[in-house]
């Protein structure tokens, strides 16, 4: 599927998930903003992507910091044809450890930031554009100390089926792509190195396919909903996780 001449907005671009996302855009012939709060990383991520790619720092927390990604885009290119709202937060702790600091850092950035990304987005839409939301499968099976995290993903799960009846008429679809575990190497980071291929190994057998997810598959599926093939296609949340969550 083509996205030649289209102008695409990946937040959490310059590593993970969302660098695979923003490379396979490219790769289809789209132009490529991507947002990253490390200037230095950011600026790899960019080279790395290519010329039609370009880098903002954005801290998604902040609403000042979306409404001055706007104006850049607005001032740069004048319109956007799919926005990937990618960037988040989340950190692991069980009830009775939960801080205030987590709370609003995680809800700050998976619900106020994924709110005035989309809003914002909208007045630089036309008909036919595709807003794709990154979820989590945790939005319906949070893990042990993962109930902050969990919960603001299940958060965007209800803003978009609100938003679809909204903004009803626009010709602009909204979807949630909500992956499982997938190996990027925030996750290779997270497994102390004497645990980390016992725990690989564990997920791979939660995958009905008998493998972890990698950003490639997370990509091909963002890409689907945000074609023309996807046109009839709205309001959605679709796993990709090997059908883990589907038993």
């Amino acid at each position: 599927m083509s996205f030649e001449n289209k102008i695409a907005l990946v937040t959490g671009g310059s590593s993970g998930i969302g660098f695979g996302i923003a490379r396979h855009l490219l790769d289809e012939g789209a132009k490529v903003v991507v947002t990253g709060r490390d200037i230095a990383k950011l600026d790899k991520a960019v080279q790395a992507l290519g010329p039609n790619a370009s880098g903002l720092v954005v801290d998604f927390t902040k609403k000042t910091d979306i409404d001055a990604l706007y104006q850049t885009i607005r001032r740069d290119a004048g319109r956007l044809d799919l926005v990937v709202a990618n960037a988040g937060a989340g950190t692991i702790l069980p009830l009775g450890e939960i801080t205030e600091q987590q709370v609003d850092q995680t809800l700050g950035a998976n619900v106020k930031g994924v709110i005035f990304t989309v809003q914002g987005a909208l007045p630089l839409m036309p008909s036919g554009g595709a807003i794709v939301i990154i979820g989590s499968t945790a939005s319906m099976n949070p893990p042990a100390g993962m109930s902050v995290y969990g919960a603001s993903k299940a958060a965007v799960r209800a803003l978009v089926r609100a938003w679809i009846q909204e903004i009803r008429g626009s010709g602009v679809r909204i979807n949630v792509v909500s992956p499982g575990p997938v190996r990027t190497e925030g996750l290779d980071n997270f497994f102390p190195p004497e645990q980390a291929d016992a725990a690989f190994a564990s997920l791979a057998e939660q995958s009905m396919v008998g493998r972890i997810g990698v950003p490639q598959d997370i990509a091909h599926t963002v890409a689907f909903l945000a074609s023309d093939a996807a046109a009839y296609i709205n309001g959605v949340e679709l796993f990709v996780d090997g059908g883990a969550s589907q038993i």
